[in-house]
């Protein structure tokens, strides 16, 4: 089972609010014959994202309107680099610009974030993976662009995997009782995580047979052990909880096979991005 998501049917809809009706300002002070070329300028660092839909958008706007890519998605740049050239009709550009400038400065500010924490634990062995703590609505595309910084994707949403959490634990009675019955009732190739706050609760729940024990807000001597019971057992181990690029590098070298971080998604910044006339 797959969610939906329709890239058109996204970026008709981004375009629809800021255009509405038309653009009465380009229409008022832009000749409707008249023509231009802008640039994507990268304005600072970053790790491109997003640029891949630009086609889209734009043809969306107006099929006249003609998209030079001169990077791919994934890239690291530097300031100054030109990213792509947008060149057609003025009024269908500047219709455009915004919402094209609103994907790509905030798909790039995900994957710039996400190949920072990747850079920090470079050595280590420890993967960095995305949450379900995305913007609503942007699920799929902040966690491509995840995998534009070099982070690797956690479940994409309540659907597609098993994660049993302090409440689940709390209304399934205990850990063994809820895998069990996670156990019992999806097929056997869908792995079951626990959240794990302790590490007896941990050894319960590797006991009851689970494949990834998620070990929540523990200090890096509860993660060095925990991570080296889960090695003993055959289960993946997944540190959460207080992890920031000041904490990364401590937690990988406990041996944790990943590491979630929320803030890839839910507190990246958009990156600076300019588009500029040619």
């Amino acid at each position: 089972m797959q969610s939906p998501f329709d890239i058109q049917q996204f970026l008709a809809n981004a375009l629809a609010e800021d255009v509405g009706e038309g653009d009465i300002t380009g229409n008022a002070v832009i000749a409707a014959n008249a023509t231009a070329k802008l640039a994507f300028n990268a304005r600072e660092k970053l790790v491109t994202a997003g640029f891949i839909h630009l086609p889209a958008l734009f043809a969306l706007v107006d099929k006249q309107v003609k998209v030079t890519l001169c990077v791919e998605d994934g890239a690291q740049v530097e300031a100054g680099t030109t990213l792509a050239f947008v060149e057609g009709p003025a009024l269908a550009l500047l219709a455009g610009e915004r919402t094209a400038l609103n994907l790509v400065q905030q798909l790039s500010g995900v994957a710039t974030l996400t190949r920072a924490y990747v850079d920090v634990v470079a050595g280590t062995g420890a993967k960095i993976l995305d949450t379900r703590k995305t913007i609503p609505g942007l699920r799929h595309l902040q966690k491509y662009a995840v995998r534009c910084g070099g982070g690797t994707n956690h479940r994409m949403g309540l659907y597609d995997a098993v994660l049993i959490k302090d409440n689940h634990i709390a209304v399934a009675g205990s850990v063994t009782a809820a895998v069990k019955a996670a156990r019992a009732a999806v097929k056997p190739d869908v792995k079951i995580e626990v959240e794990c706050d302790t590490l007896a609760q941990l050894d319960e729940a590797i006991a009851a047979g689970i494949d990834i024990a998620l070990l929540d807000n523990m200090d890096t001597t509860q993660l060095r052990e925990g991570a080296a019971r889960c090695k003993a057992a055959g289960v993946i181990s997944e540190a959460s909880g207080k992890v920031n690029l000041q904490t990364v590098r401590a937690i990988a070298e406990t041996g944790v096979d990943t590491i979630s971080v929320g803030k890839l998604t839910h507190s990246a910044v958009a990156v600076d991005i300019g588009l500029d006339e040619v």
